[in-house]
C-alpha cells in the first residue's frame, strides 16, 4: 500500500473530508488530493502532524513493508493546537456518515455531528457560539427548540427570542411571554398583542393592563370574577378558529381577582 493509499484510508476511517483535513494542516485541498494520489508528498512537519492526528507511526506511513492494521492501535482522533487555540475530537462511530459526536473548538471552526460542540455547531443537538440543530444552545441559536442570548426557533427562549412560542426579555411570537412581548397573544411588562395582551401596559384587541390597558374590543385593569366570562367570550368571538387552542393555553395565566 503506497503512502497516498494509506493517507486516503486513514482520512476516510477518521471521517474527515479533504477540505477538513486541509484546514487542520493549513494547506489547500488540492495538496491533500495530490498526496493521496501519490502525485506529491507531504513535508516532514505535515507528516508528523498526520501521525499525531491519526495516532500512527512514521514507520507505518513511510515504509512499504509495514502493513500493521492501524485500526487496532487507533483511538478517536485528537488534534490540539495551543498556538491557534484549536481542539478537535470526534467519534469514530457514525450514523449515515455523520459522526455520533464531534467537538471542534477554535475560532471559525465548525463542529458537525449528531451531537456537535464548537465555535460553530451543526447537529441534532448543538452547542456553540453559533448553533444550528433540532435542540440548539448558543449565543446565536437556531433550532426546533432554541435556547440562547439570541434565539430563533419553533420554541425559542433567550434575551432576544423569536418563535412560534417565544420566551425572553424581548420576544416575538404567536405566543410571546417576556419583559417586552410582541405577538398574537402576549404576556409581559409591556405586552403588545394582535388579539390578546396582558401585563403592566397592554395593547391589543383584548387588553388587560394593570397600569394601562388599550383594547379596541375590550379592556380592563384586571381579571375579576365579574369580567372573567366576558374576557373569555371576547377571545372566542375575535380569535380565528386556527388559533382558538391558544385561548385554552392562556387560561391558566388569567388570574381571577
Amino acid at each position: 500500500m503506497s503512502l497516498g493509499d494509506k493517507l486516503a484510508k486513514l482520512r476516510k476511517d477518521n471521517n474527515y473530508t479533504q477540505e477538513q483535513l486541509a484546514d487542520i494542516l493549513g494547506v489547500s485541498r488540492q495538496s491533500v488530493s495530490k498526496w493521496e494520489s501519490d502525485v506529491a508528498y507531504p513535508e516532514t512537519d505535515k507528516l508528523i502532524k498526520l501521525g499525531e492526528l491519526y495516532n500512527c507511526s512514521m514507520d507505518y506511513l513511510l515504509k512499504d513493508g509495514v502493513e500493521d492494521s492501524v485500526e487496532k492501535k487507533q483511538r478517536a482522533p485528537v488534534y490540539f493546537d495551543f498556538r491557534n487555540f484549536h481542539f478537535e475530537r470526534k467519534s469514530s462511530r457514525t450514523v449515515h456518515g455523520v459522526p455520533l459526536w464531534h467537538i471542534n473548538i477554535g475560532l471559525g471552526k465548525t463542529a458537525k455531528g449528531i451531537i456537535a460542540i464548537g465555535f460553530k455547531a451543526r447537529g441534532i443537538i448543538s452547542l456553540g457560539f453559533f448553533s444550528l440543530g433540532v435542540l440548539s444552545f448558543g449565543l446565536f441559536s437556531l433550532g426546533l427548540i432554541s435556547l440562547g442570548v439570541f434565539a430563533l426557533g419553533l420554541i425559542a427562549a433567550g434575551s432576544v427570542s423569536a418563535g412560534f412560542i417565544a420566551l425572553g426579555a424581548i420576544c416575538f411570537g404567536i405566543l410571546a411571554i417576556g419583559a417586552v412581548a410582541i405577538g398574537e397573544f402576549s404576556v409581559g411588562a409591556l405586552a403588545v398583542g394582535k388579539y390578546f395582551a396582558m401585563g403592566d401596559h397592554a395593547y391589543a384587541l383584548i387588553a388587560i393592563g394593570k397600569t394601562k390597558a388599550v383594547g379596541t374590543v375590550y379592556q380592563a385593569n384586571a381579571i375579576t370574577k365579574a369580567n372573567y366570562a366576558q374576557v373569555i367570550s371576547s377571545l372566542k368571538s375575535n380569535v380565528p378558529e386556527i388559533l382558538s387552542w391558544l385561548t385554552e393555553w392562556i387560561k391558566p395565566l388569567l388570574r381571577v381577582h
